[in-house]
């Protein structure tokens, strides 16, 4: 059974930064895809950034430039570097594997930016 756990959220001023971590447990042989997805108050989850198993990673619009995602495989772990951190970046961030059929996500950290 695959766990993700994320970890570093917290409070932090506008334009400060953070480093997010999701420490993955478990056996996982191939991925799809893992990334990072985020989710405010009465919005839908919205793609934050994804590494692919092949192929160029995907950031959103609104975090281009500012984020940047990363793994170490030899840790199973995933990171998500914040810059320039912006109040409407406020929200929970999930971590995700999507090894298809099987879809993984982590309980979540909550980034809070204040202006």
């Amino acid at each position: 059974q695959v766990q993700l756990v994320e970890s570093g959220g917290g409070l932090v001023q506008a334009g400060g930064s953070l480093r997010l971590s999701c420490a993955a447990s478990g056996k996982i042989f191939r991925f799809d895809y893992m990334g990072w997805y985020r989710q405010a108050p009465g919005k839908e989850r919205e793609l934050v950034a994804r590494i692919p198993d092949f192929g160029r990673t995907r950031y959103g619009d609104s975090v281009k430039g500012r984020f940047t995602v990363s793994r170490d495989n030899a840790e199973n772990t995933m990171y998500l570097q914040m810059n320039d951190l912006k109040p409407e970046d406020t929200a929970v961030y999930y971590c995700n594997i999507l090894a298809n059929p099987q879809d993984y996500w982590g309980q979540g950290t909550q980034v809070t930016v204040s202006s």
